[in-house]
Formats: structure tokens, C-alpha cells, sequence
């Protein structure tokens, strides 16, 4: 072949190249063969798109051009405006997108500003930036100020609600039974912790994160009926709940409203406020578990608020006080899909969820209802009783708990419900002076049993709906911003669209999360935990004896603060720092046989991570040649 000719076939196959991609851009049709089909829009998305009715505009501000952006940010702005192409193709022509670069001092950056858009800052040259969205329907309009890479595993969620929410003009109405500080200060409260210098505490994360959907109505425990025009009701943590207000959930729920009640048999909040020296003094320990023990009943549901779960296999590593680590069992960190139910629309796209101390859940015998799990535990779960928990020692607690099969942390129940109030609204208590009132006649309007099918979400903690135990807090450009390691708040949010808005977005919710726990190496920990634990526990007994002793030998001080030492003395303590030496070897060997079996499935791993890829080319040559010289 000829030089030119060669230059010309080279010159050929780059334009090829750059022809077959740009059909290939240009085409409707996507392969997506990600795991999870992170770079495809949901069923609930596009049934959500096929919904609009009225015209919605997008409008996408990112300064590409900003000097020292970062290229996670240019990467993460072409992955969000190619997320918004496809809305724009499913819409059928009901959405339309403008890309906009808001550059320095033009109209485009008054108008991103103007919009509640968030300036960011590049981190190498200081330069101001926009990455933020605008979403315009009539006169609504909804944004996402700033866009951080951290949230590209919820990013069509984020999308798909905001498109969702600039067509809702009227927002739900939630009320809001707790004890639980919830929803932090309110504003009556606000001056007057201001004038005593008390630092105003914000709302947890899961209503901050409802409040974009639902107006939230709070509810005293101590009232007598729900406020009108409610379209969904949560009760967490209740106690001291009026019995008025009590009949007034039961109606509620008979009328085909749902419910969602969260218990718990030991609250985290309240342990922390419980005060040991007013017990010491008489006082009586603080009420720290809640429950409806007469709703219960009346709708076959069986909770026991003195008893914790506690699950060997699913249990948290948390710190000791030594500063070692252990495995908590009555934190329970459940994965996988056999905690789960992949049938239930809230937890179907579920990963993992944490719960502290709960409690567990049942159909009571003979109760004509639907009881469906939603969250279990394993089958190495058993039950302790809460009050055995108070100063007890992880590895204490490990040894309370007797494998009884799994437990359910919550559940759906449906049905035609009785009534807890079968002879109607209770009456106020009478006066000691005036004499018994006669049985109320159950009113016009009182309803013995279900209308329809009625729907309760119930779960047995509510320690999940803390910030605590949900989201990780980073500061992002000078402002507070959360993290989820969980789908505790996908959980909560979940279960209250599913059961009071648009059930469109559930599917959405933590599709493509990064989080892959590796579920082999964590059962090979469990059962190497199991293994080497009691002879890991008694030389850590020993150890502290010996340390202790070496203690005190060593403290034994003579005239002028020195130490005595006698040849007695001085033999005991070398005798004792070589007994501490031989067992801290020991202590070694045993924890470098917890990891033994881990390490070479590691190195496996490794090893076949390096050499596939090589491995398949050279495989792909050597084919290639034979069918060449064929």
C-alpha cells in the first residue's frame, strides 16, 4: 500500500469513528448494563412524565468554563444534563430543557441568582461557579440550588421530584402525634431559648425532607381530636396520648385513612435524658418505651414494650470503652434482601437500614388481618428484656441472646378493622362528688369497623428517624449538608408517599447506590466472631488481671516517691511483663486468625481482578490470529 494511501484509510477510519459516535448520540436507543440501571430512567419516572398535563420548562445553570473547577464537577454537570435529555424524550414533548452557562457579571448569572440558585466556589483558584437546576410550570417554580457529586446515586429521585412538586399547587396535609423532638424548635419556643442563651435545635433530617411534599401538622398528645382535612397521620413515640385523642386515630383509620405509628421498647433520646441520681433519690427511672397497647389489640397486633431484639448476625460494630471494637447486637444494622420485602413498594429498593434497641412486632392469634412484613432481622435473633440492658457490656449482651428465629421491626397491616372504642367516644372522667354518668350511646356518626380496607404501618422503634443513625454531616461550601449512610430516611419517606402521595417516586428511591456491601467476607466475620470470641474474652480477662497487678506493684512507693525495689519485687514485675507480653502474641494471633480466612479471599480476589482482563486479550489474540492465518 502506498503512503497516501495508508494516510487516506487512517483519515477514513477517524471520521468513521466520529460518525458512528455522533449517530450514536444522536439515536433513542440506550443500552444500560449497570446493575441497577443507574443510567436509566424508572418505571416511576416515566409514568410520573406521562402525567404532566401543563407545559413544564427546565432550565440547567452550569459554569463550564470557571477556572480551577474541578473535573469530578465537569464530569457529574455531563452525567446530570444527559439524566435530563432522556426526561425530555420520555416527556413526549411536555418538558423542554435549556442548558445555560452563567458566566461572570451577564444576565444569566442575575437570573441564576435571582432563582434562590447557590453560588459554589472552585477549590483551586477561588473562582465562583453555578451548578443548580430551575423547574417552571405556569407561575410555579421549584430548584435544586447546588448540585454535589455526593448525591449522584439519588439523582433521579432529586429530578423526578422536583418535576413532581412544580405541578402540586396544594400541599397535603400530615398530622404529627410525638413525643420527639422532631421537628426541633418551633417559633414559640425559638425567642424564648434566645433569651436563655440555648442553642435553637433544628428538625431531624426525614421532616425536613416530608416538608417539601406534606404540610406538617403537629398534635398535642394531650388533645382531644385531630385537626380537619388530615390526609395522612404519624404517630411516633406516643405516650400519655389522651384517650379522646386515641378514639380520634381509631376513626381516622376506620375512614380509610392511613396511619403510620412508630414505637419503641427503650427510646435513645430519653435513655440519654434519664438522670440516675434522681432514680438513686426515689424519683423512679424516666419512661423511655411507648405504646397503644388498646389500639393494638383491637387490630391484632401483638408488641411487647419491655422486650429489645437483639440479632448476632446483623449486629453493629460500635467502640468500647477499652477503645477496642465490638459486635452490638441490639443495634441492629440490617442488609440484603432477606431484610427487606421486595414485593412491598417502600422497601423494594431498600440496601440497608439501622435500628437501635427495637422491638419486634407480631399478628396477634386469631386476628382477621393482613400482617405483612416489611423489615426482619435473621434468623439468629432473640429477645431481652429491656430493663437487663442499662449498664450491661456488648459482649455481656451477646451472651444474653438466645436464637429464636427472625423478628419483624415493622410491618403493614390491612383489613376491615374493629374498632378499639366499641361503645363510641370516651367520656370525660367524672367529678368524685357527681354521681356514675349512665353508658354513652355510640353516636350517629361513630364507626364500628372499617369502611373499606383499611391501611397501618406499624414499627417497633424510633431511634431510625434520627438524624443520628441516618445521614452523615459534612460542611459543603459553608453550608451544612448530609450525607445518607443508610436508607433509613429512603425508608421513611417511602412509606409516608406510598401510603398518603404519588407512589410513581418510590422506585426511584436509592437506585444505583454506590454501597455494595460484601456480603461473603461479612458472614465469615459473624462466624469467625462466633468462633474465637469466648477464647478472645477470657485472655482479655487475664490480660486485665495481669495489667492490674503490674499496677500495683508499680505503685508501691517508698520515701521520696521511688519505687522499692527489693528482689522480690523487681522479680514479680518481670514476671508479670513477660506473662503480659505472651498474652498481648496471643491476643495477636487470635485476631490475625479473625482475618485469615478474609485475607486470602481478598488476595484471590485480587489476583483475578488483575489478570481477567490481560488474560481475555491475550485470549482474543491468539483467536484472532488462528482465524486470520485459517
Amino acid at each position: 500500500m502506498k503512503p497516501g494511501s495508508k494516510s487516506l484509510a487512517i483519515a477514513l477510519l477517524l471520521l468513521g469513528l466520529v460518525l458512528v459516535n455522533y449517530l450514536a448520540s444522536s439515536l433513542p436507543v440506550r443500552v444500560d448494563a449497570t446493575a441497577e440501571s443507574i443510567y436509566s430512567l424508572s418505571a416511576g419516572t416515566k409514568t410520573m412524565l406521562g402525567k404532566i398535563e401543563e407545559p413544564v420548562s427546565i432550565d440547567l445553570y452550569f459554569t463550564k468554563d470557571a477556572s480551577g473547577l474541578p473535573i469530578a464537577y465537569k464530569n457529574y454537570a455531563a452525567r446530570v444534563q444527559e439524566m435530563l435529555r432522556q426526561y425530555v424524550r420520555a416527556s413526549r414533548g411536555k418538558l423542554t430543557l435549556n442548558v445555560v452557562n452563567p458566566r461572570p457579571d451577564t444576565p444569566e448569572e442575575e437570573r441564576a441568582t435571582a432563582s434562590g440558585l447557590t453560588p459554589q466556589v472552585a477549590q483551586q483558584g477561588g473562582e465562583q461557579f453555578f451548578f443548580g437546576l430551575i423547574v417552571t410550570q405556569a407561575d410555579q417554580q421549584k430548584t435544586i440550588p447546588a448540585f454535589t457529586p455526593q448525591r449522584e446515586q439519588f439523582l433521579e429521585y432529586d429530578l423526578s421530584k422536583l418535576i413532581y412538586s412544580v405541578q402540586q399547587i396544594d400541599k397535603r396535609k400530615l398530622g404529627l402525634i410525638s413525643s420527639l423532638p422532631l421537628q426541633g424548635t418551633n417559633p414559640q419556643e425559638m425567642q424564648m431559648m434566645m433569651m436563655m442563651r440555648r442553642q435553637p435545635q433544628p428538625s431531624q433530617m426525614i421532616v425536613t425532607e416530608l416538608e417539601q411534599s406534606f404540610q406538617i401538622v403537629a398534635v398535642e398528645a394531650a388533645a382531644a381530636e385531630l385537626p380537619a382535612g388530615l390526609d395522612i397521620l404519624v404517630v411516633a413515640h406516643p405516650q400519655n396520648v389522651s384517650p379522646k385523642l386515641q378514639y380520634a386515630i381509631d376513626q381516622f383509620l376506620l375512614a380509610g385513612k392511613p396511619v403510620i405509628v412508630a414505637v419503641d421498647p427503650a427510646s435513645q433520646h430519653f435513655k440519654r435524658q434519664s438522670n440516675p441520681q434522681q432514680q438513686m433519690m426515689g424519683g423512679g427511672p424516666q419512661n423511655v418505651s411507648s405504646d397503644l397497647p388498646a389500639l393494638f389489640q383491637a387490630y391484632g397486633i401483638q408488641y411487647d414494650p419491655q422486650q429489645v431484639v437483639g440479632d448476632l448476625e446483623n449486629a453493629t460494630q460500635v467502640q468500647t470503652g477499652a477503645g477496642g471494637v465490638a459486635r452490638y447486637p441490639i443495634w441492629l444494622s440490617l442488609r440484603g434482601k432477606d431484610a427487606f420485602n421486595a414485593k412491598s413498594m417502600p422497601t423494594a429498593q431498600l440496601k440497608s437500614a439501622m435500628f437501635i434497641e427495637s422491638g419486634s412486632l407480631a399478628k396477634r392469634e386469631g386476628a382477621d388481618v393482613t400482617f405483612t412484613p416489611l423489615v426482619e432481622t435473621s434468623d439468629q435473633a432473640g429477645t431481652v428484656a429491656s430493663m437487663l440492658l442499662q449498664f450491661a457490656q456488648p459482649d455481656d449482651v451477646a451472651k444474653q441472646i438466645t436464637p429464636s428465629g427472625k423478628k419483624t421491626i415493622a410491618a403493614l397491616v390491612t383489613g376491615k378493622f374493629k374498632s378499639a372504642f366499641p361503645a363510641g367516644a370516651p367520656q370525660d372522667e367524672p367529678k368524685p362528688d357527681a354521681p356514675a354518668p349512665a353508658a354513652p350511646a355510640a353516636k350517629a356518626d361513630h364507626l364500628a369497623e372499617s369502611k373499606t380496607t383499611s391501611t397501618l404501618f406499624v414499627i417497633a422503634d424510633t431511634d431510625w428517624l434520627f438524624d443520628d443513625y441516618s445521614v452523615r454531616k459534612f460542611n459543603f461550601f459553608g453550608q451544612t449538608a448530609a450525607e445518607p449512610f443508610n436508607d433509613n430516611l429512603a425508608f421513611a419517606a417511602n412509606t409516608v408517599e406510598f401510603l398518603g402521595g404519588s407512589q410513581d417516586l418510590i422506585s426511584i428511591r436509592s437506585k444505583g447506590t454506590s454501597l455494595r456491601p460484601f456480603e461473603v467476607v461479612r458472614k465469615m466475620e459473624a462466624t469467625a466472631q462466633k468462633q474465637y470470641q469466648d477464647k478472645l474474652t477470657e485472655l482479655d480477662g487475664r490480660l486485665q488481671q495481669v495489667q492490674t497487678k503490674l499496677t500495683e506493684l508499680q505503685g508501691k512507693k517508698g520515701e521520696g516517691n521511688r519505687l522499692v525495689a527489693t528482689p522480690e519485687l523487681a522479680k514479680a514485675i518481670e514476671d508479670f511483663q513477660k506473662q503480659q507480653a505472651v498474652m498481648r502474641g496471643e491476643r495477636r494471633e487470635i485476631r490475625r486468625a479473625l482475618r485469615e480466612d478474609i485475607d486470602r479471599l481478598e488476595n484471590r480476589l485480587l489476583v483475578l481482578n488483575l489478570l481477567s482482563t490481560p488474560v481475555a486479550v491475550l485470549l482474543f489474540g491468539l483467536w484472532f490470529r488462528s482465524n486470520r492465518r485459517k
